[in-house]
């Protein structure tokens, strides 16, 4: 099963922003859906000098010399740790929480070796103090000046106190672009360790963010909102570096996104029924992935079991071509589809069709 990222933070970061596999496919999901789908809106901002703010983030020309140049050599040091593979070394400059159980980041290293590139260029570096004694339970980062084109907002739940730094790196001459993020934390001893590390595509079936969005909102204005919103979450999460990251570029898809919404989106809670070859079926998600020839398109819904796998293909099959007669517009977003039948106990089975192929 195959990841996009790894988020941790003595487990914080990824129990509140995990993602999630496509299974035996071996294709990462978008992951946005989690973040936008949930009903990510605006932050009221405000300025970080305001006394009631407890947590503050310092960036830009706020950012002390000594502790920028610290941050971002500590960051490169463990970037070419990640791009030659060299998992021990970087597993002992880790915080206890992370290197004890390190085995997710290895296996996103592994996963994305041919990305990284010889070399990587800094994006961002931010300072974050998250003061006091006990774990923050929403701790609230406002960078900038309120209401500027540069503000960004970091919202990190249940955040152990302590002195943060987080530095997004742009990975260069890999074999696709991407960007590398490192969550640092500062000890006593003033060394800066490993808390959280994100490896994030920047361009999704050979377009960027930008040519996701363009083409969101030519689908928006056709009214085919389903494909709209599957591509506002694509351009989401191609430009966003960290989950738990607002800016007011993000901001601005997230609100064209919602705007977009389908009324009829499925998730686990609330399964969407799909009539089929006679049957019902429970659709519980539906996000997109990259694939050989373009973007395709996951559907996941409910069975009793898989174990008759004649059985479950058909069913898969069903699916596939009912969902494209429901929604015919898919044939225009998306070059395949993927349906996984999902039994009770997370065990799934899953089949590809391409679109040409989809009755």
């Amino acid at each position: 099963m195959g990841t996009s990222e790894l988020l941790n933070l003595a487990s914080y970061f990824e129990r509140n922003y995990g993602s999630e596999g496509m299974g035996n496919t071996g294709s990462p999901r978008i992951f946005s859906c989690r973040g936008i789908a949930a009903g990510m809106l605006v932050l009221l901002m405000v300025t970080v000098s305001m006394p009631l703010l407890a947590e503050e983030c310092k960036m830009g020309s706020d950012l002390d010399a000594a502790t920028k140049s610290a941050l971002d050599d500590t960051a490169q040091k463990y970037y070419q740790m990640a791009a030659t593979g060299n998992v021990t070394e970087l597993q002992q400059s880790s915080i206890p929480s992370v290197a004890s159980d390190f085995s997710g980041i290895e296996s996103v290293i592994s996963e994305r070796k041919a990305d990284f590139g010889p070399s990587a260029a800094v994006r961002g570096t931010y300072e974050l103090d998250a003061p006091g004694t006990v774990p923050i339970g929403r701790a609230e980062f406002f960078c900038g000046i309120f209401n500027s084109p540069d503000r960004v907002t970091f919202v990190i739940p249940n955040l152990p106190p302590g002195r943060y730094g987080l530095v997004i790196l742009d990975a260069q001459a890999g074999k696709q672009p991407m960007s590398v993020s490192f969550v640092l934390q500062q000890y006593s001893s003033g060394r800066w360790k490993l808390g959280g590390f994100y490896a994030r595509p920047s361009s999704l079936a050979g377009h960027d963010a930008t040519w996701y969005l363009n083409q969101a909102r030519t689908y928006k204005s056709k009214g085919e909102n389903h494909d709209a919103w599957l591509y506002y979450l694509s351009a989401w999460d191609l430009s966003a570096p960290v989950p738990f990251m607002e800016t007011a570029a993000l901001d601005k898809i997230s609100d064209e996104a919602q705007s977009a919404k389908p009324a009829d989106l499925p998730s686990t809670e609330k399964p969407m029924p799909l009539a089929a070859g006679g049957k019902t079926y429970n659709i519980t998600q539906l996000f997109a992935v990259p694939v050989s020839d373009g973007l395709g398109l996951v559907v996941k819904f409910q069975v009793p079991d898989i174990s008759n796998a004649s059985q479950t293909y058909k069913d898969n099959v069903a699916v596939i071509n009912a969902l494209v007669a429901k929604y015919p517009e898919l044939r225009e977003g998306f070059s395949s589809i993927v349906a996984r039948a999902t039994a009770p106990n997370g065990q799934d089975y899953g089949t590809l069709l391409a679109m040409k192929d989809v009755k």
